[in-house]
């Protein structure tokens, strides 16, 4: 029996026999030309181009109905990169100037797309580059002629273990037959990991090199709850997990049943819970899972998805859907929070290809030195905000002079807009998320200035205890629970209470249930969790009360050790609710 652990990205127990689908190296035949047939790899590189646009849109159509639009919108963003004109070009360059065959042509211009996401030093947008290799693989596909195996032609049911699977082949999993899956690659934020949230499909993804040691047919369990696989377990085990698999079923059911009920402890300390998105089809799931608002909106989809700088209305249309989709809910809008090369071509002139992306020229930064793209977004956020409630969220801010600046450019932005008679709201928030440590520190100086903070814990964690999150050779030293992180936690939240501002956490810590009890008795009242975990960590809430929590707390700071805390936490929530625990 092997035992292997990885990350949890979307909930259930589930076993059965191990189907692996191996890497799929496209054996390219030649990488030059004669210049006799330049015009015809030309056209072969435009046939697939349309052949591939084709398929994507039935993907589209196919995710939209059967797990939502906001799922089909994932291929939305695939088909743009597909029909944008730039690629072909620049497809067609190589062919043309260096005679490079169609296949090595568009492997060389897409791989290095995928490698630049990847070089970020950043985990959120380095999981992009999943989506350039799926589209890498469906062009190739078309000019090879290459299948993988159809995983949407089952017969019998299986677990999918595999190095990585796309986004299309994720959406196109034959639920029937597909009971989970694992991947030795991935993260939260993939494209992959939402979509399998979306389809409620039990998934385990970062659990390096192991396909080595399973074979075809093998017994496997998959608990996408811990963030591990079993493979050829022994009885005992089996049926102690049977057993668990039909406990969790149970307690989902019992936990919709908190869908309308209001996320507050046995006192009656009211705590909100509230939904991060990327897509504004994602706020129907924040909805459907009882969400008080949205905490996190990201608007980076809105300059990935196209290959020319979003235009002020491009802004505005997305962020009037997600405030009219949230009915008078609040909503907290965080401004661009990308590198400069993240975005192809956008900012070649700021980016040095040899810098630390995840300490150079990003978020806050990029904006205020790009500042007439910072101005369109924020014109934007203005004028869709009138009549509702929202907040301005700058990420990354690290001194309070980054802080000065951005609320500075805000404030010019609405006496241009009053001077050009354009309504807008000009009651919006004002806030900053606290996610490099000398925010944290400085956090009684920002509290004095700021309307609310927002704790990006994954940075935090990341920046604080100088370990990459989406890196597993250093991931057991990114740890939640460290006594570092609740220090720093302390400190922002009592700055908070004597300022009397909101502070709120977004992060993998928040959707962690064991964390709830210690993030409450640290002074947040609001928690930006993934829609899927409302109904969870609401039932924890429901399981406490001020006395317990205090006491957690106190407990909490006599440790020190990531290992003693959250044996402690875990411990804990076992006594107050072990269900979730299951």
């Amino acid at each position: 029996m092997i035992i292997k652990r990885g990350i949890a990205v979307s909930p259930g127990v589930v076993s059965g026999p191990a189907l692996i689908i191996g890497t799929e190296d496209f054996r390219i035949p030649y990488k030059m030309v004669r210049a006799d047939v330049v015009e015809g790899e030309v056209e072969k590189v435009k046939v697939s181009l349309a052949k591939v646009a084709t398929e994507i849109a039935e993907s589209e159509r196919v995710a939209s109905e059967r797990i939502g639009k906001q799922y089909g919108a994932i291929f939305g963003a695939h088909l743009m990169m597909a029909q944008d004109p730039k690629l072909a070009n620049e497809i067609e360059e190589l062919i043309r100037h260096r005679r490079f065959s169609a296949e090595f042509a568009s492997s060389q211009v897409l791989r290095k797309y995928a490698k630049q996401f990847q070089d970020l030093g950043d985990a959120y947008f380095a999981e992009r580059a999943t989506d350039i290799f799926d589209l890498e693989k469906r062009i190739l596909r078309h000019l090879l002629g290459e299948r993988r195996e159809d995983l949407a032609h089952l017969t019998s049911p299986v677990i999918v273990l595999s190095r990585n699977l796309t986004p299309s082949e994720t959406a196109g999993l034959n639920r029937k037959y597909v009971k989970g899956f694992a991947t030795e690659i991935g993260g939260h934020t993939s494209h992959t990991a939402i979509l399998a949230g979306a389809l409620s499909l039990p998934a385990v993804v970062g659990l390096g090199s192991f396909l080595s040691e399973v074979s075809g047919g093998q017994m496997v369990i998959l608990d996408g709850n811990r963030g591990e696989i079993i493979i050829d377990p022994d009885d005992e085990t089996l049926d102690r997990y049977k057993d668990s698999a039909e406990e969790m079923r149970s307690v989902r059911k019992r936990f919709e049943l908190l869908r309308g009920l209001e996320a507050s402890t046995k006192d009656g300390l009211r705590i909100q819970l509230q939904g991060n998105i990327e897509f504004p089809e994602e706020t129907e799931m924040c909805m459907e899972h009882g969400a008080d608002g949205i905490g996190l909106y990201r608007t980076e989809f809105l300059y990935l998805g196209s290959s020319t700088i979003p235009s002020e209305e491009d802004h505005y249309e997305a962020y009037r859907k997600v405030i009219a989709a949230m009915n008078g809910k609040p909503i907290t809008i965080r401004t661009l929070d990308i590198g400069a090369d993240k975005i192809p071509g956008y900012f070649s002139h700021l980016y040095n290809g040899e810098a630390n992306a995840a300490l150079g020229l990003r978020s806050i930064r990029l904006s205020l030195q790009e500042l007439t793209l910072f101005k369109i977004q924020l014109r934007a956020i203005l004028r869709a905000a009138v009549g509702a409630d929202v907040g301005v969220m700058f990420p990354l801010v690290s001194t309070l002079l980054e802080f000065r600046q951005a609320r500075a450019t805000l404030l010019d932005v609405m006496e241009d807009l009053e001077e050009q008679g354009i309504e807008f709201n000009r009651h919006v928030r004002i806030g900053m998320m606290v996610e490099v440590p000398a925010a944290a520190i400085m956090a009684r100086e920002f509290a004095a200035e700021v309307d609310f903070f927002s704790v990006g814990t994954n940075d935090l964690i990341q920046y604080t205890l100088a370990a990459d999150r989406s890196d597993p050779a250093v991931a057991k030293w990114f740890n939640s629970g460290d006594p570092a992180i609740m220090r720093l936690l302390k400190n922002v939240g009592e700055a908070a209470v004597e300022h009397d501002i909101s502070a709120s956490i977004c992060g993998q810590i928040c959707s962690d249930p064991k964390f709830i009890p210690v993030l409450i008795g640290l002074k947040f009242k609001t928690f930006s969790v993934s829609p899927q975990a409302i109904p969870e960590i609401k039932e924890v809430i429901r399981s406490l009360d001020s006395q317990r929590i205090e006491e957690i707390t106190r407990k909490v700071f006599t440790f020190d050790s990531a290992r003693s805390i959250e044996t402690y936490l875990q411990g804990e929530l076992i006594k107050l609710c072990p269900e979730v625990t299951r």
